[in-house]
């Protein structure tokens, strides 16, 4: 907020004295003043005006008091529109909230209009996302953020004006417009500032204040409602809020919308208010300085003036103010240009950020009589009070008609008014109200509410559009006619009768008021019906007539809308007094109606309604005798009308109407059409039966084969009860379906026919076999009792058809067209249907020839036949006829449709005709197919007759081959010589006759020419595929060459079909034929499916002319091949699901290659398809060669035919066995196995973790037991070049072995002789167990239970027994260097040795004897035990198994000294890479189990000891003071109790090694609490200086809590080193300790949570990136990459990206590392660091070539020389260890040329 103390001075209280009233008023003028002198435009003023405004200045200086007095009279008045401009500070209130506009009420009456775009920036993007993503997040509409009532500060954005003159007053509650006033160091704890929800965080709101530079938080528990419980605030709500909390220099606020806070709160001159800054809706305390007739001057905030109109006082306390009382205001705008404030005193308004009430608007639009005039403003207007005592304000405009002037004297002049209420102002709480007649005439004002349905309005036309007419009824209100509304009849161009600015009339249809939509029509039914108007349910009762318009037509009815809601259905039987089968051809939407109420439900808001009661009238005629209806009743009926679907016939005599479809006119679909054209409206057909009722009509049928079926009492099932399975049917086709056929029955049944049971044939297309209406034989196959349904089958296959069915048909369908035929010759005086009817099938005719045509055909000229088109075609016109030759050819068919009649002149047709017998066989030809019908000719009798083109009546669908066409040969039986109903033609029988097919190469090509074997032909090349080139030949047809035919010499790799180019000429010589595809529409197994191509040859030696090219069989062809022969084959095919690839070695010569058989490379095994492209030639071995069918090879293409030791290839993992390996299926359907000990040359504690099953292994062959190959994964013996190094290396036989040698092995059982270790797949060896474990075990499953199968071991070999093939081994740790494999904390004993086992064996012998001597009656058996004792136990000391036996267990466990324990060891402590834990804690037992049984141990001594006792006893005392000194002297001992450490910990207090030993030696007795304990101590002794101490405790403390404790003690600790140490390590270690439990989830997201907060540290991003890549996410980690880059400053991008590549050498992908470190040293060829990386990389992981292609890319760098001779030095170092003494003089050649090249500089 700028400064403004010398314009505007801020005092103390001043005197009330008249200069001092003066100084508002002189103060404000100045101000006035100032202000204009700042404006640019000053200086364009022309100079009279600057002199009038300087002597007008002046004029005001020298006169105060007048201007006083003079401002003081008429300062004072209401906020009017005229003073309203762009930028005015308002206080409104919303009245109404729509979808994208809120209305709000302005002081005086104004009313403004908010758009959504002027909430915020903020609400204004998020609307522009989420139309730009059309995402489906939650927006909040404006309704959800505003509601009636609310206070709102708003500024004025836009004032618009309309072209009427009106001005619409656009306004903004954007934060940023209405704080603009202020800025970041204006903000004071204390304001009220507005502002709109910017965002909503998780423990509040950011809210968006408009001020640059400042962001305010709103906490959750500040925003609270008026009862004072937490307010749920949306997205881009407006609040009033209360500045809290103001930092940074107003850079951070924090905000409280709570009521009362907010309403507590005044603005204070401590607040820095300036008239530039000052906001509406502000509290102040001000003092009067004034009190006019229209209202007060204020001084508020020490110097600013404000003024009060009169509808802004409280009503009773506007007599009661005095000058100088102070009072409590609100500001209520503020105009920044003239700096004029208005204020209100009202109570309603003294409460910021409250709701403002809003009165019911029951009473606008109410006209009031007798109102009395209280007070007069003349610059505002004047106060009535009406004669409910109600004050109400009344504009000074609207005392006055809009173009009359005002004149005061006429309104004071009435004592009462008349005036209509117009609208409620929440600000000022008051009515407004109008004098003006033509409002108070008006018959509805600016409500919608006053509108009701069925009113007759008068409007304006205001537009025209495309949905209806735009009606303007008052300047409020508008309404919407429909388009179907226009008129009675819908209108094409409804601007020819309709134009802008016509008054029209209209009736109200619907109104509703809160959506502000009125829908009106023109139609003059409605308009001037003097029908009751049905405007609700109840007015709708039973009987009444009233006029409704339809808006639906369905075929249940018609529904009839009245007005406002209610609407009815008329159904069918009610439309009219005639039966409506179609309604849509009656009745259409829009139409004009009079219906009858029938019934009507209020509750239900249901209507029934008719037409039919309307028209018919209450009076009805005699009852007309009702049809009684029943199935397969013989009716006779007359047509009454002809529609699309069929005929709309009455049954006679009762003239029932019902309906005949089409499909129901014959069983010949063909027929129906013909029958249908033929048949007239009043033409009467008998032999109808009836077929179905439902409510709407009657459905007949005229199907012959339908009415026989119910004729004849056969089975039919009225019911569904009544079907049964197998049960035969006659039904037609009533839907056709992708899925199937639904097949209609007598009685309504419907069953569906599945697509596999539709036809015995294969089905492709169901449409293709069926039409609708087709008559069908079926069989019910299913019963689906349940839901009703069956299902049947129309397989001719499964149906049976009655003898002579097929005949009968025929003759009925011949009788139907006849019928018609003479139909259509009867009716009317048609020449030509007479001419046609005359006509027979057979019958001779003199013609004379008219014309012939191009194609071949010929027409006639016949008297006879004068009207008609007579034509023979080409087949049945032979030889050369001329125009006007004489002819007599015989008639074939008639076409009544197209009015034509086919002939032919064919000799054997015209000939004399023979006489046939019943019975006698010939072949006939097709001459004529017309769809159901076919005409034929008998062999060479000249007979012609008439054939069904099927034979049964579910046989619809024909191959190409059976189908009925000219020129087609049957075998025909004479069933009748001549039948009456044929007009004397044969009745036949026939079937197809059988075709002898001979094939050569290709018949398929018509008349072109086929080749033989050996013919040299020409082409031209067509198409070039991978395998084979199509070559079009000079007749025209295709040939193929294959693949193999096209070079003598072909090279391993090469494509050769990419030799031959599209259009290039060649020559070839046919070698055979091969099937291609003739792409018709024939199923696959049908044998016209494909047809032949020749097949050629390119090879030069085939196109000699002493070739001997004979055609080879395909089996002769694979006897050439023996298993093991090597081949040239071309890749065909590769099929990803049975992983195998096709291959042919010639034309028809295919075999296929197994996966495991293409290579023995298990990366390229992976994507084969990349490997083997299409058409390439590789080089095979013959596996096997199959003669039995598919005829093909199988081949190899990694070299090796049949397994044998040595061979390496690849493999398959079948199964995983975690303890003896791996079973593996490998090529030519053989298996094997894999030992522990063959996984690989270093052994791995968990070996079989890195395989998985289904994984492509490369092993090598090394022995063959059980019928299965033992195979090893070892990279020595897979890639034997590859140097690499052998840590264990694989043993054979026991003569790779020798005494003394340290050797690694798998721990495979342990039985009572020991324990037994598995060196290899053939080597075993046994460790006993005193040289297994240092520890006392009382048995071998206690061994077995610690150390589980398939462990790794390190074991010494004692001894070699090669005759027995037996080893002997040492687990021990004195033999082998490593720890026991029994754990220390398990607190076993430890197994004696040397005097103390000496020790113990002479106590128990000693012991012994005693007990023997007092057993004296028992001597003899006590020898005997004795004996049997020392048996045992020296079968106990010296037996393998090496397992302590102890005699009586029980008594000796407490006599016995125990040895103590040998001190434990601690834990290991890895301090900077994790805390790792020998054991679990489930494995730890406490220190004090190791001490058990110590004390009654003195009880059992005895009391006198002998003297070597003594002697022992002192021996064991010394030796036990001398450790104890040694100990205590050596530093590099550790201790072995909690007191030596406390010892230790005094001398060094800061090291955190002691300490972390400390935790160890707890943590090894379980003692988890001690640990924590000692870590705490730790924390707090070590300096705080020891940063790096203090970190190596708190890292034991997280790995303490991670494997002992929970998630939240984790956390806990991890918040507090983060809080006391750096952070970053902190989070580093953590993220380390997660990675190596495995926590992938937790360590991921420590390190998303690191890369945000440590984004500027490489150190962090390439740690992410080393866990992405151990991972194997190697996507992941070249993003991460991506975002490093953007995060981290430029300097560091070539390092940080040469990190990533090594560590994708290390981790991930090294083709990628490649590719990223070559990048870099192409754009910095300098950097011979990275040149030195890369080459150590490259040497590690690339090979030979690669890496000296590095090398010569590095010694031609233009570096110094000085760099240039080191790497000479490594690339000569390379090549001495791994190349040749080839390679190696290269190397020293090319260092002397660059020597030479340099000259003297390189050569110093």
């Amino acid at each position: 907020m700028a400064s403004t103390e010398e314009d505007f001075p801020r005092g103390g209280k001043t005197k009330q004295t008249t200069e001092s009233k003066a100084e508002p008023v002189r103060r404000h003028t100045e101000v006035d003043n100032l202000f204009e002198t700042h404006k640019p435009e000053e200086s364009k003023k022309r100079k009279g005006q600057k002199e009038d405004a300087l002597k007008k200045a002046k004029r005001q200086k020298t006169s105060k008091e007048e201007a006083l007095k003079l401002n003081t009279t008429t300062s004072v008045d209401i906020l009017q529109l005229k003073s309203l401009k762009v930028g005015t500070l308002l206080l409104g209130c919303v009245k109404e909230v729509a979808d994208f506009e809120v209305t709000i009420n302005l002081p005086s009456g104004l009313l403004g209009y908010l758009n959504i775009s002027n909430i915020s920036d903020s609400y204004t993007k998020i609307l522009s996302d989420h139309l730009d993503s059309a995402s489906s997040e939650e927006i909040f509409s404006l309704p959800s953020l505003f509601s009636p009532g609310m206070l709102v500060r708003c500024v004025v954005a836009r004032l618009d004006t309309a072209k009427g003159g009106s001005v619409s007053i656009q306004l903004s509650i954007n934060p940023k417009e209405v704080n603009k006033g202020l800025s970041t160091g204006s903000l004071k704890a204390g304001l009220i500032l507005s502002g709109c929800v910017e965002s909503i965080e998780d423990h509040g709101y950011l809210v968006d204040l408009g001020i640059k530079g400042t962001k305010a938080f709103l906490p959750k528990q500040a925003a609270k409602d008026k009862t004072n419980s937490p307010k749920e605030l949306k997205l881009g709500q407006y609040v009033t809020s209360l500045l809290e909390e103001v930092k940074n220099d107003g850079r951070v606020v924090r905000l409280s919308i709570s009521p009362t806070a907010v309403a507590q709160a005044v603005a204070d001159t401590e607040h820095g208010w300036t008239l530039t800054n000052l906001l509406p809706g502000l509290l102040v305390k001000a003092q009067i300085k004034k009190v006019t007739l229209h209202g007060l001057i204020l001084e508020f905030l020490s110097s600013f003036t404000g003024l009060v109109d009169f509808m802004h006082l409280e009503p009773e306390q506007a007599s009661t103010f005095r000058e100088g009382d102070n009072v409590k205001a609100c500001v209520l705008y503020v105009e920044p240009s003239t700096r004029l404030v208005g204020l209100s005193l009202r109570s309603h308004l003294l409460q910021p950020g409250g709701d403002v009430d809003l009165v019911a608007t029951e009473r606008i639009g109410e006209v009031t009589h007798g109102c009395k005039m209280t007070a007069l403003h003349h610059l505002s207007g004047a106060m009535l009070e009406l004669p409910d005592q109600t004050v109400v304000f009344v504009h000074r405009n609207h005392m006055k008609e809009p173009k009359e002037v005002f004149n005061l004297n006429r309104v004071m002049a009435k004592p009462e008014h008349t005036c209509r209420i117009m609208d409620f102002s929440p600000m000022e709480q008051v009515h407004l109200v109008s004098l003006r007649q033509s409002i108070i005439n008006a018959p509805f004002f600016r409500r919608y509410h006053d509108i009701q349905p069925g009113q007759i309005v008068q409007g304006t036309v205001t537009s025209l559009q495309s949905h209806g007419m735009m009606v303007k009824v008052t300047d409020y209100i508008r309404g919407l006619v429909p388009r179907t509304h226009l008129s009675d009849i819908i209108l094409k161009n409804p601007e020819k009768k309709y134009t802008v600015g016509m008054t029209i009339k209209c009736r109200v249809l619907s109104v509703y008021p809160q959506e502000k939509k009125l829908t009106l029509t023109r139609k003059r039914a409605l308009v001037d019906s003097s029908l009751p108007l049905f405007l609700t349910y109840e007015d709708a009762r039973r009987g009444r007539v009233s006029h409704g318009f339809i808006v639906c037509v369905k075929d249940f009815g018609c529904i009839v809308c009245f007005y406002g809601k209610v609407k009815g259905l008329v159904p069918p039987n009610e439309l009219s007094t005639e039966p409506v089968i179609v309604p849509e051809n009656m009745f259409y939407v829009g139409q004009v109606v009079k219906a009858k109420v029938l019934n009507c439900d209020v509750e239900k808001e249901k209507l029934l309604l008719s037409f039919k009661a309307v028209a018919g009238g209450d009076t009805e005629g005699p009852p007309k005798p009702k049809f009684d209806f029943e199935v397969g009743k013989k009716v006779e009926v007359k047509v009454v009308s002809k529609v699309l679907t069929g005929l709309e016939v009455s049954i006679l005599p009762e003239e029932t109407t019902a309906l005949l479809p089409m499909m129901h006119l014959s069983d010949h679909v063909s027929n129906c059409l013909l029958l249908w054209e033929g048949l007239q409206e009043g033409d009467i057909i008998s032999n109808i039966v009836c077929l179905s009722k439902n409510k709407q009509n009657i459905t007949l049928t005229k199907k012959p084969t339908v009415k026989s079926f119910l004729e004849e009492g056969g089975v039919v099932a009225k019911e569904f009860s009544d079907i049964t399975v197998g049960v035969q049917l006659i039904g037609w086709v009533k839907n056709i379906m992708p899925y199937g056929v639904f097949v209609e029955f007598p009685y309504g049944l419907v069953g569906l026919a599945p697509k596999a049971a539709i036809s015995d044939k294969f089905v492709s297309d169901t449409a293709a076999h069926f039409q609708l209406g087709h008559t069908v034989v079926a069989r019910v196959t299913n019963l689906d009792e349940e839901k009703h349904r069956f299902l049947v089958s129309l397989k001719v296959s499964e149906v049976t058809s009655p003898e002579r069915d097929g005949q009968a048909r025929l003759i009925r369908g011949l009788q139907e067209r006849k019928a018609v035929m003479e139909m259509m010759a009867n009716r009317g005086d048609s020449d030509l249907l007479q001419q046609l009817s005359a006509v027979t099938i057979g019958q001779k005719m003199k013609m004379s020839v008219d014309e012939v045509r191009e194609d071949g055909s010929v027409t006639f000229k016949s008297d006879e036949l004068s009207a008609a088109t007579v034509l023979a075609t080409k087949d049945h016109a032979p030889g050369k006829l001329a125009t006007g030759q004489k002819c007599m050819p015989v008639i074939l068919h008639v076409d009544l449709v197209t009015s034509q009649v086919y002939v032919s002149l064919l000799t054997k047709l015209t000939g004399k005709r023979q006489e046939v017998e019943a019975g006698s066989t010939h072949t006939a030809t097709v001459h004529h197919v017309d769809r159901d019908f076919a005409v034929i000719s008998l062999g060479d009798t000249a007979q012609l007759t008439v054939i069904q083109t099927t034979n049964h009546p579910n046989e619809t669908f024909r191959f190409d081959s059976e189908k009925l066409t000219a020129g087609k040969t049957l075998t025909v039986t004479v069933t009748k010589s001549s039948c009456e109903e044929l007009e004397g033609l044969p009745l036949v029988s026939w079937e197809l006759a059988p075709t002898e097919r001979k094939r050569l190469i290709s018949d398929s090509k018509g008349s072109k020419g086929t080749y033989r074997y050996g013919d040299v032909v020409k082409g031209k090349v067509k198409k070039v595929k991978p395998t084979c080139v199509l070559v079009t030949l000079e007749d025209g047809s295709t040939g193929c060459v294959h693949v193999s035919e096209i070079q003598e010499v072909v090279c391993v790799g090469t494509f050769p079909t990419s030799l031959l180019k599209i259009g290039s000429e060649v020559t070839a010589r046919v070698i055979g034929g091969r099937e291609g595809n003739s792409h018709r529409f024939l199923p696959f197994s049908h044998r016209n499916f494909t047809y032949s191509m020749p097949e050629l040859t390119l090879l030069p030696r085939n196109l000699k002319e002493d070739a001997d090219v004979k055609p080879v069989k395909t089996k002769e062809k694979l006897k050439r091949y023996q298993v093991g022969d090597d081949v040239i084959c071309f890749v065909s095919k590769y099929f990803p699901k049975r992983k195998c690839l096709e291959v042919t070695t010639g034309p028809s010569v295919t075999g296929t290659v197994e996966q495991l058989a293409m290579t023995s490379d298990p990366e390229d095994a992976k994507h084969p398809e990349k490997l083997f492209k299409l058409g390439q030639a590789v080089s095979a071995k013959v596996v096997t060669v199959s003669s039995s069918k598919p005829s093909r090879l199988s081949l190899s293409l990694n070299g090796v035919h049949k397994l044998e030791k040595g061979h390496v290839i690849m493999g398959l993992v079948q199964k995983l066995d975690p303890n003896l390996g791996l079973l593996v299926k490998l090529p030519f359907s053989a298996m094997g196995t894999v030992a522990m000990e063959d996984l690989a040359d270093k052994y791995k504690r968990k070996p079989l973790e890195r395989y998985s099953k289904g994984q492509l292994v490369r092993c090598c062959i090394v022995g063959e037991a059980n019928g299965k190959w033992q195979l090893s994964l070892r990279s020595s013996r897979t890639d034997p070049e590859k140097a690499s190094v052998v840590k264990d290396p694989e043993i054979v036989s026991l003569e790779d072995l020798s005494e003394g040698q340290i050797v690694r092995g798998y721990m495979r059982t342990v039985n009572a002789h020991g324990v037994f270790v598995s060196l290899s797949r053939s080597v075993k060896g046994r460790a006993q167990f005193q040289k297994a474990t240092k520890y006392f075990v009382a048995s071998h499953e206690d061994y077995a239970k610690k150390v589980p199968q398939a462990t790794l071991l390190t074991t010494k070999i004692l001894s070699i027994d090669k005759e027995n093939g037996l080893v002997d081994l040492s687990l021990l740790q004195e033999d082998t260097g490593k720890p026991d494999v029994l754990p220390e904390s398990l607190g076993l004993h430890l197994r004696l040795t040397g005097e103390a086992k000496e020790k113990r064996d002479a106590t128990k012998k000693r012991k012994r004897t005693e007990s023997e001597s007092k057993q004296g009656t028992a001597e003899n058996v006590s020898k005997k035990t004795k004996k049997t004792k020392k048996g045992k136990k020296g079968k106990g000391e010296d037996s393998d198994s090496g397992v302590e036996v102890y005699f009586r267990e029980e008594e000796e466990e407490n006599k016995l000294e125990v040895e103590k324990p040998v001190p434990v060891q601690p834990a290991r402590l890895q301090v900077t890479g994790g805390f790792s834990w020998d054991v679990a804690l489930s494995g730890l037992k406490p220190a004090s189990a190791a001490l058990g049984g110590e004390d009654n141990e003195v009880n059992t001594k005895p009391q006198k000891k002998s003297h070597h006792e003594q002697e022992v006893e002192k021996r064991e005392a010394e030796k036990a003071l001398t450790k104890l000194e040694t100990e205590l002297m050596d530093p590099g001992l550790r201790p072995q109790t909690a007191a030596s450490f406390e010892r230790l910990l005094l001398g060094s207090p800061n090291s955190s090694l002691l300490w972390l030993q400390f935790m160890a030696f707890h943590l090894q007795a379980t003692q988890i609490e001690q640990a924590r304990a000692v870590a705490e101590r730790a924390l707090k002794t070590i300096s705080f200086r020891e940063e790096q101490e203090k970190l190596n405790v708190w890292v034991a403390l997280l790995n303490l809590e991670n494997l002992y404790g929970t998630e939240e003690s984790l956390q806990k600790v991890f918040e507090r080193a983060v809080q006391y140490c750096e952070p970053m390590p902190v989070y580093q270690q953590l993220a380390d300790i997660y990675a190596k439990c495995q926590k992938t989830k937790e360590a991921e997201g420590l390190y998303k949570t690191m890369v945000k907060r440590f984004r500027q540290e490489k150190a962090v991003w390439l740690s992410y990136g080393t866990f992405l890549l151990q991972q194997g996410q190697s996507d992941a980690a070249s993003a991460l990459l991506q975002r490093a880059i953007k995060s981290l400053p430029n300097k560091d991008n070539v390092d940080l990206i040469a990190k990533f590549a090594q560590l994708e050498f290390r981790y991930g992908d090294v083709e990628r590392g490649k590719t990223m470190l070559d990048r870099i040293l192409t754009s910095y060829p300098k950097r011979t660091d990275l040149w030195s990386v890369f080459i150590d990389l490259m040497v590690k992981h690339g090979s030979q070539k690669e890496v000296r292609a590095v090398f010569d890319r590095v010694i031609h760098l233009s570096v110094a020389v000085k760099r240039i001779k080191f790497f000479f030095k490594r690339y000569l170092e390379y090549e001495k260890k791994n190349g040749t003494p080839e390679s190696i003089q290269a190397v020293k050649e090319k260092a002397l040329e660059y020597v030479e090249s340099k000259g003297t500089e390189a050569a110093r």
